[in-house]
């Protein structure tokens, strides 16, 4: 993301809710600015999204706020930017976020042009995953497009900006008012013609950004705002491969099925995409590689990098202890013994006081106890450790799933525990915590996956069960979060598993029917169709005469199913036989296929024909008058 540090910008060096101090200008919106800030209290650098003071009157606008801090909030997920808090300071509303440097898909694009197929499929991987836990949590993110979309030097890509994402309340979601939310050129067409949207809603914005992504620019363009709409709901979305070369039939496909103009035909939810997308990736080999940030964006901020330098104070060793004791000389030239028993217990009093000081200050006294350096930065760490008289040392870092990355993770003593005065206590810092990456499981059982996941310090959530034309049923299809996703140790994974493939009931009434209604309810329901032709006398030209297998049969999804089509009554041509006998008259129309009808037209006459009628190409089987005399 690139920043130009912007001093003359009132918010800059503020501090909002005494936490949050403003330290450069990120980007400037219509409704809010971005900032790079410090959290103070946990000392890690977040995004501040402050909305304009001249808006924050308006209830919609702090209801939209909200809404992005309650919808973010409610998503927990590696390609998604987190909302860590919100508030108000003042006449300042602000949400405070995951910082992500780096830059903008939009700036990719702008400035490449477009990406390769695969930097495409692997953009696309992580914005998909996102969705589909946005719709697994009952959002729709409503705004879909390269701006939403964020991309690091490090290859993490983040879905930003829930501020337009609305709970799911059943199936759909109404836009209330006349305003229409989202952006045109993204927008699917029932979102424009009704103003309702659901998962489905977000499948179209992502198709038409892959598109984007394929070919450089968006598949409809237009002067003005309503004209662009219009062609969202009046056209479809051409195939990437007619505007750019080298893309692949499946990726047209895919494409297709997520930008149909009709809901009803489109993939279900972001998952389903998800899944189709890794399929067609598989199928084409594709390995998937996040693009390179343009040079601009890697450079022209740099953020101060705090100064972690270690300065030890000397403190010198404390005095060792030699308690002295006060003896008291004996006349020795006292006779009498009874004069010694009180310097006696005096010596021996003093021993004993001597020991009891000593047990005391080994056991005890010389012992102090550690404060508490979970969480702090090395160099609070030190001057924490200073003020109570004691010395770090510093161990190589260590993992932690809970302490931030930086900051102490492990302190030993434990807080509160005893160590020597002036003694020393290890220290070590968060490096993180443990991540793996999430192998193909595909294929395998899911006793194999389970085990190969808790191999992985990786936990199963629950498993998902759905159709798959290439798995056996009962193996594993895929995960969630997908193959090759690097995640926490301990992260909870779902299992897909194969269903085998879909059962389908060949369907009734396609006998009857004309060769292409029929063929297009059958191709409806995913059957592969071939055609053959026959006569019939029966069944008028171009109607199914039959069908294979037959109606109400179960067959797997994507079967062959055999139509039979009539050509009508086959004709031949009637045999002329006027002026011959009438006896072998009848014989030549017989043999011909036809019936023969003789009518004696003059009596007693030779026995020729004399006309015969009808003539010509007939259908066989017709009835063929012949008139003789």
């Amino acid at each position: 993301m690139v920043m130009d540090t912007t001093m003359s910008d009132p918010m800059v060096g503020r501090s909002l809710d005494a936490r949050y101090r403003v330290d450069a200008l990120i980007a400037r919106g219509g409704m809010a600015s971005v900032y790079l800030a410090t959290d103070t209290r946990l000392e890690r650098r977040v995004a501040v999204k402050v909305m304009h003071p001249h808006l924050a009157d308006d209830p919609d606008l702090a209801a939209r706020f909200e809404r992005e801090a309650r919808a973010s909030a409610r998503l927990s997920h590696p390609d998604v930017v987190s909302v860590y808090d919100q508030g108000t300071d003042g006449s300042h509303a602000f949400l405070v976020m995951e910082y992500v440097p780096g830059a903008t898909l939009r700036d990719v694009l702008r400035d490449r042009g477009r990406l390769e197929l695969d930097e495409a499929f692997a953009v696309m991987d992580h914005v998909l995953a996102a969705l589909a836990a946005a719709h697994e949590a009952g959002l729709v993110h409503r705004d879909v497009k390269p701006e939403n979309v964020l991309l690091t030097a490090d290859g993490r890509v983040k879905v930003a900006d829930f501020g337009l994402a609305r709970a799911v309340a059943g199936t759909t979601v109404t836009t209330t008012g006349s305003v229409l939310m989202g952006t045109a050129a993204y927008l699917p067409p029932e979102q424009v013609e009704r103003g309702i949207s659901d998962a489905r809603t977000d499948v179209y914005s992502a198709g038409v950004m892959l598109f984007e992504l394929l070919t450089g620019s968006p598949p409809f363009r237009a002067d003005n705002t309503y004209a662009l709409l219009r062609r969202h709901v009046e056209e479809d979305v051409p195939p990437p491969s007619s505007v750019a070369r080298g893309i692949p039939a499946e990726v047209d496909e895919l494409v297709l099925s997520a930008t149909a103009r009709d809901p009803a035909q489109r993939l279900g939810d972001a998952a389903i995409m998800h899944t189709a997308l890794l399929r067609v990736g598989e199928r084409l080999g594709l390995h998937g590689r996040v693009p390179a940030l343009p040079v601009a964006a890697t450079t022209r901020f740099r953020v101060p990098v705090a100064d972690h330098t270690t300065r030890v104070a000397a403190v010198p060793p404390p005095p060792p202890v030699s308690p002295t004791a006060e003896t008291t000389g004996l006349p020795d030239s006292s006779p009498r013994r009874r004069r010694r028993w009180p310097l006696l217990l005096v010596v021996l009093l003093i021993a004993v006081a001597l020991a009891i000081a000593g047990g005391w200050w080994l056991a005890v006294g010389r012992y102090t106890h550690t404060p508490s350096l979970i969480g702090l930065t090395r160099s609070a760490a030190d001057t924490k450790l200073k003020d109570a008289g004691l010395h770090p040392h510093w161990l190589p870092a260590a993992h932690s799933p809970t302490v931030t990355a930086g900051l102490v993770a492990v302190e030993s003593p434990k807080p509160g525990g005893r160590v020597t005065r002036h003694g020393t206590v290890d220290l070590r810092l968060s490096s993180g915590p443990v991540t793996h990456v999430i192998p193909s499981l595909q294929g395998d059982s899911v006793t194999e996956a389970r085990h190969t996941l808790s191999g992985l310090d990786l936990t199963i959530a629950k498993t998902q069960h759905s159709y798959d034309d290439t798995v056996t049923k009962g193996k594993v299809v895929g995960t969630t979060p997908a193959a090759g996703a690097t995640v926490n140790a301990g992260t909870s994974v779902t299992l897909i598993v194969s269903k085998g493939v879909e059962q389908l009931k060949v369907p009734k009434g396609v006998v009857g029917m004309t060769n292409t209604a029929a063929t297009a309810e059958l191709r409806g329901l995913a059957f592969h169709v071939t055609h053959s032709r026959e006569y019939s006398n029966s069944v008028a030209p171009g109607v199914v005469i039959s069908i294979t297998p037959v109606s109400n049969t179960l067959v797997d999804k994507g079967s062959t199913v055999a139509l039979v089509i009539s050509r009508g009554p086959q004709t031949v041509e009637v045999p002329n036989v006027e002026g011959e006998s009438i006896a072998d008259a009848i014989k030549a129309i017989r043999a011909a296929g036809f019936v023969a009808n003789p009518h004696e037209a003059v009596p007693f006459g030779p026995g020729r024909v004399l006309r015969e009628h009808p003539s010509g190409q007939q259908p066989l089987g017709t009835t063929i008058t012949l008139d003789y005399f």
